[in-house]
C-alpha cells in the first residue's frame, strides 16, 4: 500500500462541502491500494476564524514537518489555503518535492464579500500557491476555464459524487396547499441567502443549516423556517420533503447539496453560475435561470424520478479514482523525501 499524507485546514466537525469531499475520498482510497494520513487542525493548537468561530485555524503549523517526516508519505496533497497548506506547500518548495493541491472554494469572491478586497488580490495569491504544484484539482470544466483565465496552471478536472445509498428517500409528490422551498447549507454573507429569503412566491421556505449571518437573517425574516444543521437520516428526511431546493449562491465551485437533493427526488433552482450549470439540466433535474422566481416556477414542473436518475451518474468511485491518477504520476524532481531522523525545517 501506498501512503498519502493530505494537508488540510477543513476537517471535522466542520460542515461544509470541503470536509464531505476529503471525507468521501479518503474512506475509499484503500480500495485503490493507498492509506491516508489526515493533517488537520485537530492535531494542533487552534483559535476561531474571525468571524466565523465554528472553523478553527491551527495557530501552531510550524510543527507540521514532524508529521511529515514520521508518516514518510509517497503522495503529499495539500486541500486548502490555510495555515497548515501555507506550511505544507513552504516545506514541500523548500525540499524540492512534488505535491498536488485542490481548489475547492473561491477564495479571491469570499474575501470580496467578507473584507472588500478585490478579486485581483486573491487571484495572485492563488495562482502563487497553486502554480508551484504538480497538479491542481479544481471541481468542474466551467471552473477550470475560469481559472485558467487566471493565470492558473496544471489543473486537472476532479468533480464530485454523492452517496446515494444514503441520499435515496425519493417521496411521492407531496399534498399541500403551496410548496415547500429547501436551503441546505452554511448561512454566511457569501452564500446569497438573502436571495432566496427576499423571493416574492407563494411558499414556504426553510432553511437547514447554520453559520455567522444567521442571527441577522433570522432578525430580517422570521418567517422562514430556521431548522439549524441536520445530519443522517434528518437531513435526507429535509430534502425529500421539499418542492424545491433552493441554490442561491454565485460563488461556490460546486454545491454538493445539490446532489444530495437530487438524488432524493428533489429538483433544484439555480442561477446559471460556475457549479450549477455544471450539474444542472433544465427540465431532467431542475431548473437555471436568472431570475430565480422563476428558476424555481421551472422547477416545479420536474418529475422527482428524473432528479434520481440523473444523480446516480454522481459516483464517489470515480472521483476517488481520478484523484489516485494524479497522485500516482507525480512529476520527477531532484529532491527526495526527507528521512524520518533526519532534521528539516
Amino acid at each position: 500500500m501506498k501512503r498519502l499524507l493530505l494537508v488540510t485546514d477543513a476537517w471535522s466537525p466542520q460542515t461544509n462541502g470541503v470536509v464531505t469531499t476529503l471525507q468521501a475520498v479518503t474512506s475509499r482510497l484503500p480500495q485503490f491500494g493507498w492509506t491516508v494520513d489526515v493533517v488537520h487542525p485537530g492535531r494542533f493548537r487552534t483559535c476561531p476564524l474571525p468571524g466565523y468561530p465554528e472553523i478553527r485555524l491551527a495557530i501552531d503549523p510550524w510543527k507540521l514537518p514532524r508529521y511529515i517526516r514520521d508518516v514518510a508519505p509517497d503522495a503529499i496533497h495539500i486541500a486548502t489555503e490555510g495555515p497548515l497548506g501555507l506550511a505544507a506547500r513552504r516545506w514541500c518548495v523548500r525540499h524540492d518535492l512534488p505535491f498536488t493541491t485542490s481548489l475547492h472554494t473561491k477564495f479571491p469572491e469570499y474575501m470580496r464579500a467578507r473584507l472588500g478586497l478585490p478579486p485581483a488580490f486573491g487571484y495572485t495569491f492563488m495562482r502563487w500557491f497553486h502554480n508551484a504544484a504538480h497538479t491542481t484539482l479544481c471541481t468542474t470544466p466551467s471552473h477550470r476555464q475560469e481559472l485558467e483565465s487566471f493565470g492558473l496552471t496544471k489543473l486537472a478536472v476532479w468533480g464530485r459524487g454523492v452517496d446515494l445509498a444514503r441520499f435515496n428517500a425519493v417521496a411521492a409528490p407531496h399534498s399541500r396547499a403551496r410548496p415547500l422551498l429547501l436551503y441546505v447549507g452554511r448561512v454566511a454573507v457569501e452564500k446569497n441567502l438573502e436571495a432566496f429569503l427576499q423571493l416574492d412566491i407563494d411558499a414556504d421556505k426553510r432553511i437547514v443549516g447554520d453559520g455567522p449571518a444567521r442571527n441577522a437573517l433570522q432578525t430580517r425574516f422570521p418567517n422562514a423556517q430556521w431548522a439549524g444543521y441536520r445530519y443522517g437520516d434528518a437531513l435526507v428526511a429535509e430534502y425529500a420533503a421539499a418542492d424545491v431546493f433552493v441554490f442561491p449562491s454565485r460563488t461556490d465551485t460546486f454545491g454538493l447539496v445539490m446532489l444530495e437533493a437530487m438524488a432524493c427526488g428533489t429538483p433544484v433552482a439555480a442561477y446559471p453560475v460556475i457549479g450549477p450549470v455544471d450539474v444542472v439540466c433544465d427540465g431532467v433535474n431542475g431548473c437555471l435561470h436568472e431570475d430565480l422566481a422563476a428558476a424555481v416556477c421551472g422547477a416545479l414542473a420536474v418529475p422527482r424520478g428524473s432528479c434520481r436518475s440523473s444523480a446516480e451518474n454522481f459516483d464517489w468511485n470515480v472521483i476517488t479514482r481520478r484523484f489516485v491518477d494524479v497522485l500516482a504520476n507525480p512529476a520527477p524532481r531532484a529532491g527526495s523525501m526527507p528521512q524520518r531522523t533526519r532534521a528539516a525545517a
